[in-house]
């Protein structure tokens, strides 16, 4: 008890003692007179260039222009796994479906020749649900895409070899 007395009286002498100050309050602080700074004129400001007339960029028309030839998603035999080589490819579409909701997708998958009828609607379907699934990772909309298979009903290269066959295995991006 007597401790604390004593460690309560340092600290209130110890709080009295930096009040005191030696600074004169009453007086008037001192005015140093420093000249005004100068201030260097205004350089002139440069005129500016003519103005260019502003140019409409139509983004819809420069998009579908840019996936114009790039419409096709090819596929390794009996297989529905879009190759990362086609991400690109898949990019653009979605880009370009973001861009303008209007626009609709068909995705229409295709087989080789080998299987029953069944079998290649049945791959088909599921390489055009591949490429929806791979566009709409890429942000655009399920409404607006459309799977159907052709199975092996729509070849575009006639022959009965691998050539032939690659070529088969596909889906087709078009506008509905």
């Amino acid at each position: 008890m007597k401790m604390t007395r004593y460690a309560l009286s340092l600290l209130a002498v110890a709080a009295m003692a930096g009040c005191a100050s030696k600074v004169d309050l009453d007086k008037p602080a001192p005015v140093v007179d420093r000249p005004a700074p100068t201030v260097a004129p205004e350089a002139p400001k440069p005129t500016p260039p003519a103005v260019s007339p502003v140019v409409t960029v139509d983004i819809g028309a420069e998009m579908t222009a840019a996936v114009s030839d790039k419409r096709v998603v090819y596929f390794d035999f009996d297989s529905y796994v879009v190759k990362p080589e086609y991400q690109n490819l898949v990019d653009l579409h979605a880009k370009r479906l973001n861009n303008d909701k209007k626009v609709a997708l068909r995705l229409e998958g295709n087989t080789d020749e080998r299987g029953g009828r069944e079998y290649n609607l049945a791959l088909g379907q599921k390489r055009a649900e591949a490429v929806v699934k791979a566009l709409e990772v890429s942000g655009a909309s399920a409404g607006q895409l459309e799977p159907v298979s052709f199975g092996k009903e729509r070849p575009v290269a006639d022959g009965h070899d691998e050539a032939a066959w690659a070529k088969n295995r596909r889906v087709e991006i078009k506008d509905k």
